[in-house]
């Protein structure tokens, strides 16, 4: 891991340079929440040179990040690509499952930093690309699993699915974060801990590898394997100092 970092930083630093010798706006491909940190801690290493991010699309868990330089004369936008993938006429009623498109995307052969979200809703996807790849994607991403699809570029016009949240409600001891994990995904406190010890935890984008850190209301936990969700509200707390919470887990 360490030396993965230490090649993403020095990727960073070029990317930096590139921007303030050229006056360009530079960016890198989709990054994932641990990258997106390290982006936080170097945002002010390199003066002359600010940093933005997008996923296409707000609440983006993968994005890019884009370094502009002070001097910029002309407006820019993130080479990302919003693609819609629906079933064709005739398919058997097979349930495809996020880690289904995933998978026939990334079988494609193609590499995962080129992709950003995948989003579902009903019996049609949604998925993030780098610009540039949007024209292999509608040729050659025809199948997933044994369903035929149909892949294309998703007009301007056309919005976006609302992101799915189920309500799950349960009672903690404690407001820490490894007590909430076993209400969102079910399983014990011990067998939950080792995630954030492990660095698969993230708390509003940064990493949390304590199961004690105390969340809070409208906090967004995303784990690694797992999924994600949102600390909605304390209902109320019993005699017995237990708190009765609310969480909303993204489907």
């Amino acid at each position: 891991m360490k030396d993965q970092d230490a090649f993403f930083k020095n990727r960073v630093e070029d990317l930096k340079n590139m921007a303030f010798q050229r006056d360009i706006v530079t960016f890198t491909d989709f990054l994932d929440l641990h990258q997106l940190h390290m982006i936080k801690d170097l945002k002010n290493s390199f003066p002359g040179i600010a940093t933005e991010t997008s996923g296409g699309y707000e609440f983006a868990e993968r994005q890019m990040a884009a370094f502009i330089p002070d001097a910029l004369s002309y407006e820019w936008e993130f080479p990302i690509r919003c693609m819609k993938v629906t079933k064709g006429p005739g398919n058997f009623p097979e349930k495809l499952t996020h880690r289904d498109y995933l998978g026939a995307i990334v079988h494609l052969g193609v590499e995962r930093s080129t992709v950003g979200d995948v989003l579902l809703s009903g019996d049609d996807a949604w998925f993030f690309c780098v610009d540039s790849m949007a024209d292999f994607f509608t040729r050659e991403l025809v199948k997933i699993r044994h369903t035929s699809v149909r892949t294309r570029p998703l007009p301007q016009t056309e919005p976006l699915p609302e992101p799915v949240r189920k309500p799950v409600q349960g009672t903690v001891s404690s407001l820490r974060l490894d007590a909430t994990l076993s209400v969102a995904f079910g399983g014990s406190r011990t067998k939950l801990a080792p995630l954030a010890q492990g660095g698969k935890v993230f708390v509003n984008g940064c990493p949390v590898t304590s199961g004690g850190y105390v969340l809070k209301e409208g906090d967004i936990v995303s784990v690694r394997g797992k999924g994600k969700f949102r600390f909605q509200q304390v209902l109320s707390q019993t005699k017995k100092g237990r708190y009765a919470i609310i969480l909303e887990v993204y489907q």
